[in-house]
């Protein structure tokens, strides 16, 4: 009883008006609208050559301890897990793309959450977000829901390359069409506002998966494990390759980890507030600052245990839907993440077309942000274009970030130049310094 007495006191309850069985439903309730990343991260951040069974063990690891420092340190309800985007990125375009060796990677984790914490302490971060143009800071995110679609619909052999070399619709297999049954089926959990609606699709997925191959058709889709339960596998743990972490070939992966973190952080904290109602007096939401220092340590934490940045999940507001209100819901998240440290087969069994439709849904999801941008003003509408659309066709979200950026400076330089006030003009630079790497100049 006690102890009882102590979570009431240092959660404040009675202050909050919520009692502890709802802050545990609203635990559960967030957990199953999020458990989905298990797989998802590990299917993902497995195409970069990484050991799907290791990254299990780190994804696990990452989401419940950010969490659980979120619920104890910054005492607001908000789950941390690694974010969707980023591994994308860290797969496909540093990895894929740039031919960086994943153990590089890691350590262009690991610095842009240090500087992202940083930043978070000395609050910096408010300067450079003010410093973005808003057709740029807009474009990020349907850029990057872009981006994460495409990686859905190529995962699933939905498209492939065409003779001409561009994308077509691939023809039909049983792969495709177990990803098109799942990705109608996701459509309707989502109507009909189910929690854990992406959870219940790779279920189904899985399900329907099982027999093909074993049952009819040639080839078998989905293997099964021996075993449903191991030893959890920390071999990812400080594989970081710190000397190849120090070469200036990571640097614009560096910049865009923690351009995003800063958005996709800073926007998800503001967006939770706002449905909750969570501000403090001076309008910011409550215990911001903390918010962020737990979720830039959690980012640099993340590259030590071999996992792409993490980030405040939006789907912490299924917990707050149903009353959660303190730091116990982020707690309980944490704690029901460590049982699937030892699950990792189970996990790993799940074909990477039947989560994809996931990727496709939540790109879809981040287009939202195209209705902030003002169409009729080129200052806006060239740059956010430009980021929008160059994000999914190079592969990088980096690029994306770097044209949108330099148009800018270019339209603005002509047509309304107090717009240039020092913070835009450092990031242009840099902005214009990676631009010319990426084209061979320097």
């Amino acid at each position: 009883m006690n102890f009882l007495h102590f979570l009431r006191r240092y959660f404040e309850f009675t202050k909050y008006n919520t009692t502890l069985r709802t802050e545990l439903i609203a635990g559960v309730t967030t957990f199953l609208a999020m458990l989905y990343i298990i797989v998802v991260n590990a299917k993902i951040l497995s195409q970069s050559g990484m050991p799907e069974n290791a990254l299990v063990t780190s994804t696990v690891i990452i989401s419940a301890f950010a969490s659980i420092a979120m619920g104890v340190y910054a005492r607001n309800p908000y789950a941390l897990a690694p974010a969707m985007g980023m591994n994308v990125f860290f797969t496909y375009t540093i990895v894929k793309a740039w031919g960086i060796p994943w153990q590089v990677a890691l350590g262009a984790v690991f610095w842009s959450g240090v500087i992202f914490a940083l930043l978070a302490l000395f609050n910096i971060r408010t300067k450079i977000l003010a410093g973005i143009p808003d057709g740029v800071k807009h474009g990020i995110g349907a850029g990057i829901g872009i981006f994460i679609a495409l990686v859905g619909f190529y995962n699933a052999g939905f498209i492939h390359q065409a003779p001409s070399g561009l994308l077509e619709i691939a023809p039909l297999t049983a792969e495709t069409l177990i990803f098109l049954i799942c990705f109608f089926a996701l459509i309707i959990f989502l109507a009909y506002r189910f929690k854990a609606a992406i959870l219940l699709m790779i279920i189904l997925g899985c399900v329907i998966s099982f027999p093909v191959g074993r049952f009819f058709g040639d080839h078998i889709i989905m293997h099964t494990p021996d075993h449903i339960f191991s030893l959890p596998d920390f071999s990812l743990f400080f594989s970081i390759d710190w000397l190849g972490s120090f070469k200036i070939a990571i640097i614009p992966a560096v910049f865009t980890f923690l351009f995003i973190n800063i958005f996709d952080s800073t926007g998800t904290l503001i967006g939770l507030a706002q449905a909750s109602n969570w501000f403090d007096k001076d309008g910011q939401p409550i215990r911001i600052k903390k918010s962020l220092i737990v979720d830039s340590f959690a980012s640099a934490s993340s590259g030590l245990f071999g996992s792409s940045p993490t980030s405040v999940y939006v789907e912490s507001i299924t917990g707050i839907s149903v009353g959660g209100r303190t730091g116990l819901v982020a707690v309980v998240v944490g704690l029901l993440f460590l049982p699937f440290l030892f699950l990792a087969p189970l996990v790993m069994m799940v074909p990477i077309f039947v989560v994809a439709p996931a990727l496709v849904i939540v790109g879809s999801f981040m287009l939202c942000s195209v209705k902030q941008i003002h169409w009729d003003d080129l200052t806006q509408a060239i740059p956010a274009f430009m980021t929008i659309i160059l994000m999914p066709l190079t592969l990088s979200i980096s690029e994306g970030i770097v044209w949108g950026m330099v148009s800018w400076f270019v339209i603005v330089l002509i047509q309304d130049r107090k717009q240039l006030t020092p913070m835009p003009v450092i990031i242009t630079f840099c902005c214009f310094l990676i631009m010319l790497n990426s084209l061979k100049v320097i």
